[in-house]
């Protein structure tokens, strides 16, 4: 869909941007697709701001909406402060006004490069009469005109009936508790899964953090003297809520005390 204007970012290099350690494999391993990764980064993650080109003068501070949704189209909902710059734009405008949302998705553990990916939302944006459900609050509504993301996985474009048809992780609302959980209270047991990658993990590693999870499995981050070292331990079969994924951990941590 191109419309005139169209604010839609180009696609980040798949270059180490973040520091992110990807190491290369031969065959993939069972992975979300982009769409769903994509999904599930605008759909959950706080970390958003909204730009919107038109604004002049640039906004000092960064425009974070108070609440988001992504709605059964596909497009994403943005509860504004009234007097936000944002709002004033789509008000003021005759037209859709050309925005793009920035999500920046931060491990919610402490790990060397934290930020584990963005994505990117560009479309317009139009108000919603009468969607403000908040007192002193305007709902304004981004029609996706391109998607992207750049994250752990690599990066990728989405088209926007691909964005509208995936569903976020099932495992996602549960995964910061998850993963500090095993951070913090089973730190050994982590380690040990460094006996089941086919290379060697970071020699002489002295950490291992458990850095993401999702409904095919759960990542980890080896740090040693000579650097990081990502590695993805897949589960048996895909998984459809915590109680299966605890289900999953614990089957990968007894094969790495066998």
């Amino acid at each position: 869909m191109i419309r005139p204007g169209n604010p839609a970012p180009e696609l980040p290099p798949r270059q180490q941007e973040h520091g992110q350690p990807r190491p290369e494999v031969e065959e993939a391993p069972r992975q979300p697709s982009a769409a769903e990764r994509a999904r599930t980064l605008v759909e959950g993650n706080p970390s958003l701001a909204l730009a919107v080109p038109a604004l002049q003068p640039a906004p000092t501070e960064p425009m974070v909406p108070l609440r988001h949704s992504v709605g059964p189209d596909g497009d994403v909902f943005l509860l504004f402060p009234r007097d936000s710059p944002a709002v004033r734009a789509v008000l003021r405008a005759d037209d859709e006004v050309p925005a793009v949302l920035e999500v920046t998705d931060v491990a919610p553990v402490a790990v060397p490069h934290r930020i584990r990916g963005r994505a990117w939302v560009a479309g317009w944006l139009t108000h919603v009469p009468g969607g403000g459900f908040e007192a002193d609050a305007e709902l304004l509504r981004l029609e996706p005109g391109e998607i992207s993301v750049d994250d752990l996985w690599g990066a990728a474009l989405v088209e926007p009936d691909e964005f509208a048809a995936a569903g976020p992780d099932p495992l996602a609302p549960f995964e910061t508790d998850v993963l500090q959980h095993l951070a913090g209270s089973h730190p050994e047991e982590v380690s040990l899964l460094c006996g089941l990658v086919a290379e060697p993990c970071v020699a002489g590693a002295s950490e291992a953090v458990p850095l993401a999870l999702d409904r095919f499995g759960l990542r980890v981050r080896f740090t040693g003297p000579d650097g990081t070292y990502d590695a993805r331990f897949d589960f048996p079969a895909p998984v459809d809520g915590p109680a299966a994924a605890r289900r999953a951990l614990r089957h990968l941590f007894a094969s790495a005390r066998a």
